[in-house]
């Protein structure tokens, strides 16, 4: 077909729009959708029970330390917060049985209970010892939740570790957090009674770690007032001894 002079112009210039266009448009839809669908598939699931979205990061270093040293299936895990984690001479302190530490600072209850699969379950332990409860306290939980979460827990480890003993470490009395007293002793009282409903080990260190006047006993703590130095680590190996079967 032929087209009058007066089209030709407007006519190749809507075309030499059109390639423009075609040119600075983007990849096919179809191209973009599966790194998309690789990166929902990778990205680790933080779920609401976590209180700290981080803990992925001690997940994937105990991993690593698994890959470089499998650790004994029927071992002793000792699991929880800081002060397990924190806690250097474990082996030392506890010469042949084989201790795993599963310690991740500023964890709660629910948190140990979450990641069971990743801490706990893989050595097929004979026995867990977990201390946990003091930050759940700070960080607003009630005692009443405190107990919630401690029978979540053994429910937890029962639900594939039905023959492995169970052990709670009461939660401790530090200077830094001398206003939670009254909330640790209720706490300390309600997992106790569960604890021995539950045919699970129940171990005071709150009493021990008390000055002769009722309060924390500041020689047992390290400049934060909160976590342990020497002192505070040979009261608990005493005091937990007794209970590592």
């Amino acid at each position: 077909m032929t087209f009058p002079n007066s089209l030709r112009l407007p006519l190749c210039a809507l075309a030499l729009a059109a390639v423009l266009a075609a040119c600075a448009g983007g990849p096919p839809a179809t191209s973009a959708t599966p790194a998309a669908t690789t990166t929902a598939k990778t990205a680790p699931r933080i779920p609401e029970q976590v209180s700290n979205a981080e803990w992925e990061n001690d997940m994937q270093r105990f991993a690593a330390e698994d890959a470089q040293s499998p650790p004994p299936s029927g071992g002793v895990v000792f699991t929880g917060s800081s002060s397990i984690r924190l806690w250097d001479t474990l082996a030392q302190d506890f010469p042949g049985v084989p201790v795993i530490n599963r310690g991740f600072g500023g964890s709660e209850l629910r948190d140990s209970t979450w990641y069971a699969d990743r801490t706990i379950v893989p050595y097929a332990p004979r026995q867990i010892l977990i201390y946990a409860g003091d930050n759940d306290l700070h960080s607003g939980r009630t005692p009443q939740q405190v107990r919630a979460d401690f029978i979540a827990f053994v429910d937890r480890v029962r639900r594939d570790l039905p023959k492995a003993k169970i052990a709670y470490i009461s939660t401790k009395p530090s200077p830094s957090r001398a206003q939670l007293l009254p909330a640790q002793r209720e706490a300390n009282a309600l997992v106790q009674a569960e604890a021995t409903r539950l045919g699970v080990d129940y171990i005071d260190i709150f009493t021990p770690m008390l000055d002769a006047g009722g309060q924390p006993n500041e020689a047992l703590f390290i400049e934060d007032r909160l976590h342990m130095n020497a002192a505070g680590y040979d009261i608990w190996q005493r005091v937990i001894a007794p209970y590592v079967k």
